[in-house]
């Protein structure tokens, strides 16, 4: 019993003519006949009396035009959600992010969504680079963004941006113009600010300290990005963080300067093989990219695979030296 069935059943028992019915549809009367005869075949009884002026609708006939009904109203009904679901599509989102990267992306990412899909609930959930690839593959979220993803054949990822790493330092610090970047014996003497363990952006400042052969001063253990700038920013000590955090604070932008050797890092898009992707999955991916893409024109997000400008805020590139530094505890 097929839908088209159906229709052209119920057609003809409302205009009491095949000819009639075959008109509204506009099909060959022939094609029509075919139909209500293969469901009359099917059924194993007449639904039509034929006569000379038309049609009459049999007893069977009568029975099933409820039945046809609902089932033709309940096909069409599910057709304009689904039309209706792909014109403005609906639900919820998750996504999953690591704290640096949640402060540059999420909130431009999160208008520009709420703009062209504004049925759709975006959640963004914060988290380490390792609870992100976790999240992915238990299905908690959608899509992630993390840092240095692994290659594993449950993960599809894309890369956005290797991400280079500054000394972070307060905006009114006197520093002299030097060489524009400061090395890893140099950062050594600076008080920092950094994430604890099992932090992936701690585990790559400490392993560029172990390659200098240095011990690096660390002032305080702190896992808030906020509290960390904050911080920052009240000459308590500097940090190592993206270009980008220059700006995540009110007030003076915080000084940036460029580190030699310097300390990257891979930002990719990551999606689980084991969740279907659904159309508005990948308008959220495309979203992301093409966010990061106009941060690193813009020259917020630094990547070292573009043009970068000068290190420093303001025009000349600035290396903080021990002598103006804030003082150890």
């Amino acid at each position: 019993m097929e839908i088209k069935q159906l229709k052209y059943f119920l057609a003809v028992s409302e205009c009491g003519s095949f000819s009639k019915a075959a008109v509204l549809f506009s099909v060959a009367q022939s094609a029509l006949s075919r139909h209500v005869r293969s469901l009359e075949e099917e059924l194993g009884a007449a639904l039509f009396y034929r006569n000379g002026r038309g049609v009459v609708v049999t007893e069977s006939g009568n029975l099933l035009i409820d039945y046809a009904r609902t089932i033709v109203d309940s096909a069409k009904e599910v057709s304009q959600k689904i039309e209706m679901m792909r014109e403005a599509p609906g639900g919820q989102l998750v996504l999953g992010v690591p704290p640096t990267a949640n402060a540059i992306l999420s909130a431009p990412l999160v208008h520009r969504f709420r703009k062209d899909f504004p049925r759709v609930k975006l959640k963004v959930q914060e988290g380490f680079s390792g609870h992100v690839l976790e999240w992915l593959s238990t299905g908690r979220i959608d899509v992630g963004v993390l840092y240095d993803a692994p290659r594993t054949s449950t993960l599809v990822t894309e890369p956005l941006i290797e991400e280079e790493l500054f000394l972070i330092g307060p905006p009114d610090v006197p520093a002299r113009l030097l060489k524009g970047s400061v090395s890893a014996a140099e950062l050594a003497r600076l008080p920092l600010i950094l994430p604890s363990h099992p932090h992936g952006l701690r585990r790559l400042v400490d392993s560029a300290f172990s390659d200098a052969g240095v011990e690096p001063n660390i002032e305080c253990e702190i896992d808030s990005l906020p509290c960390t700038l904050n911080l920052v920013a009240q000459s308590v000590g500097y940090t190592i963080l993206p270009h980008a955090s220059i700006f995540l604070r009110g007030g003076a932008p915080l000084s940036a300067t460029r580190i030699e050797p310097s300390i990257t890092r891979q930002l990719v898009l990551a999606t689980s093989t084991q969740r279907p992707m659904t159309g508005v999955t990948r308008s959220l991916a495309k979203a992301i990219v093409t966010l990061v893409d106009e941060l690193v024109a813009d020259g917020v997000w630094k990547s070292t695979k573009k043009d970068a400008p000068s290190a420093a805020t303001g025009g000349a590139a600035q290396e903080p030296t021990c002598a103006s530094a804030p003082r150890a505890a």
